[in-house]
């Protein structure tokens, strides 16, 4: 087996009024929030499949599937935690994670360096090991007419014991 891989992910979720709306792990002020069967964090999701993909274990719905009711509401912060879990159980360690979202509104440069950091913490992947980019789509399709919000995101795995400091 080859001892690095590279994963893709990518989620979407509708923006609704009155909702809270998190970005990776972080509560953002705007007026509508993702509609989700958890608390529809895209960014997290997004991660948590690029990660799933890398080690070739399927996506975030097969591990965590919406028809769950225990998963009603849960925060994704603790999906992510458990997907850690399950890629070190079969000795993958994370190497480095780049994302990107995609909305109109609300500007959320602000709130990333909280992102990566909250996202460093639960992935233990180590300072400078995250990267969240934010942009938008100019006013065009659904993120542009805010009506949704969509992250991809990239992660490098590797096995447990190469390069490994820890």
């Amino acid at each position: 087996m080859f001892p690095y891989r590279i994963g893709m992910g990518y989620d979407v979720h509708k923006l609704e009024s009155g909702l809270p709306f998190v970005l990776g792990g972080v509560a953002v002020k705007h007026h509508s929030g993702a509609l989700g069967h958890s608390d529809a964090d895209v960014l997290l999701h997004a991660i948590c499949d690029a990660l799933l993909g890398a080690a070739a274990m399927r996506d975030i719905g097969f591990h965590f599937p919406d028809t769950d009711p225990n998963l009603k509401g849960i925060d994704s912060r603790k999906l992510l935690t458990r997907t850690v879990e399950i890629l070190n159980a079969k000795g993958w360690k994370i190497g480095n994670v780049d994302c990107t979202i995609a909305l109109q509104k609300p500007k959320v440069a602000g709130y990333i360096l909280k992102m990566q950091s909250e996202i460093e913490k639960i992935t233990q992947s180590g300072e400078g090991s995250i990267s969240v980019k934010a942009t938008t789509t100019e006013g065009l399709g659904f993120t542009g007419r805010e009506e949704g919000v969509a992250a991809w995101a990239v992660a490098l795995i590797y096995q447990s014991g190469l390069n490994d400091k820890s």
